[in-house]
C-alpha cells in the first residue's frame, strides 16, 4: 500500500505539546503525528461503549440508599420483635407473672442495649 502525504496546519500549543510528547517518547514528531492520527482514526470509527451518565449512577444509588433504609427498618423490627420474645419467654420461664407494662419496660430496655451495642462495635 503506498502512502499518501497530507499536509497538517496544527496550533502552535497543540504543536508544542507534540513535541513534547515525541521528546518524552524518544520518537520523531512526524512519527507521533502519524500514530496520534491513526489512534484518532480508530477512536472515531470505533467509538467506545455508551458511558454510564452521572444522572443513571446518582438514581441507581438512591435506589440502593432507599433499599438500605428499608432494609435498616426491617432489621430494626426483627430486632424489636426479637428483643420482645425474649422477654416475654424469660417471664413465661421463671413462673413469675408479670404485667404487660413491665415487660414492655424489658422489652424496651433490652431493645435500647442491642441498639447501644451495634453502635459500639461499628467504631
Amino acid at each position: 500500500m503506498r502512502p499518501v502525504q497530507h499536509t497538517v496546519r496544527l496550533p502552535a500549543s497543540l504543536d508544542k505539546a507534540l513535541r513534547a510528547l515525541a521528546e518524552r517518547d524518544g520518537t520523531s514528531v512526524y512519527a507521533l503525528l502519524q500514530r496520534s492520527v491513526k489512534a484518532g482514526v480508530a477512536a472515531l470509527a470505533n467509538p467506545p461503549a455508551r458511558d454510564t451518565s452521572g444522572r443513571e449512577i446518582i438514581a441507581e444509588l438512591a435506589m440502593v440508599s432507599t433499599r438500605m433504609v428499608d432494609a435498616e427498618r426491617m432489621l430494626d423490627r426483627a430486632l424489636f420483635t426479637a428483643c420482645a420474645a425474649y422477654c416475654y419467654a424469660r417471664s413465661a420461664a421463671t413462673g413469675q407473672r408479670q404485667s404487660d407494662e413491665a415487660i414492655t419496660t424489658e422489652i424496651n430496655a433490652a431493645y435500647n442495649r442491642q441498639r447501644r451495642l451495634a453502635r459500639e462495635d461499628r467504631r
